[in-house]
């Protein structure tokens, strides 16, 4: 009998492998690089955070960082204790968890009053060339079509789960990189290395074929390729940030409460934008 619940996103048990090998020879150096940067974001918050807790699949990048913190696995129920932190990251976990919101939801929950939640995950963009030429490929081998890479978020639909969870002053922002490898392999072991391969519940759990694997690359250098033949990979990394509400907290002004043009603070030439050009009448109808 059925019971009405949505089929998962991620095969956890599979996910926990492919951490567990990365971890043997690891390649982290995505993970390392957001934990750089929530480093430096965390230096320009005018706030000393002494209760921190950090959602992550690879807690020895964070144990380093932030000596003291509460490190809690990335499960669809957090180990956090309600009001127990003033600062929450989610750290690249975000895009295998099946209900997003709920997982924002209960970091929120762990805040504080104006405590800061942060949350960072790999956007839409990520991977896309990857993930168009193993569709493309393995349509002209197989016949078939399954999913080869995770889906991840758009950040405009992503901003929105920050107001949807209960936290103040929401803002999303991203920013895109672009690594070169050699061939598909290569992209192959570094995602492999990061605990990043396909984990999907719905994935084709059987080897890809080598025909498969021959045409991707081709297609891969074909498309993307650039003069000396290496293959770009995009990376966009997503960064999600909220204060828990509290009494006193600063609040957005009003859209139109302006004291001042923005034209003359920049002391520029305001251009007004030409009218929209007026639809033609509709015929009657008969």
């Amino acid at each position: 009998m059925s019971t009405g619940a949505p089929p998962s996103l991620t095969d956890r048990a599979a996910l926990a492998r492919f951490r567990a090998r990365a971890r043997r020879s690891p390649d982290l150096f995505l993970h390392e690089d957001v934990a750089d940067e929530i480093e430096e974001r965390l230096t320009e918050v005018n706030r000393t955070f002494t209760a921190p807790a950090v959602v992550t699949g690879f807690p020895e990048i964070w144990r380093k960082r932030l000596p003291g913190a509460r490190i809690v696995a990335d499960e669809r129920v957090l180990d956090l204790e309600p009001g127990a932190h003033d600062l929450v990251i989610h750290a690249l976990a975000l895009h295998w968890a099946d209900d997003p919101l709920g997982q924002i939801i209960q970091c929120r929950r762990a805040l504080r009053p104006d405590g800061l939640f942060i949350g960072v995950m790999f956007g839409g963009q990520s991977l896309h060339e990857l993930r168009a030429v193993l569709a493309q490929a393995e349509s002209e081998v197989t016949g078939g079509l399954s999913p080869r890479v995770v889906p991840m978020g758009e950040i405009r639909d992503l901003g929105a789960l920050l107001q949807r969870a209960g936290l103040a002053l929401p803002v999303a922002d991203a920013f895109t990189r672009t690594i070169l490898y050699r061939d598909l392999l290569h992209i192959a072991r570094d995602l492999r290395a990061m605990g990043e391969g396909n984990a999907l519940a719905s994935r084709h759990k059987g080897p890809m074929p080598r025909a498969m694997i021959a045409r991707a690359q081709m297609l891969y250098a074909e498309a993307h390729g650039d003069a000396e033949g290496r293959l770009p990979v995009t990376v966009e990394t997503l960064f999600l940030t909220g204060w828990a509400p509290a009494e006193g907290q600063q609040q957005p002004l009003r859209p139109g409460s302006a004291a001042a043009r923005l034209a003359d603070a920049l002391r520029a030439v305001e251009t007004a934008l030409e009218p929209a050009p007026i639809a033609a009448p509709r015929p009657p109808k008969d």
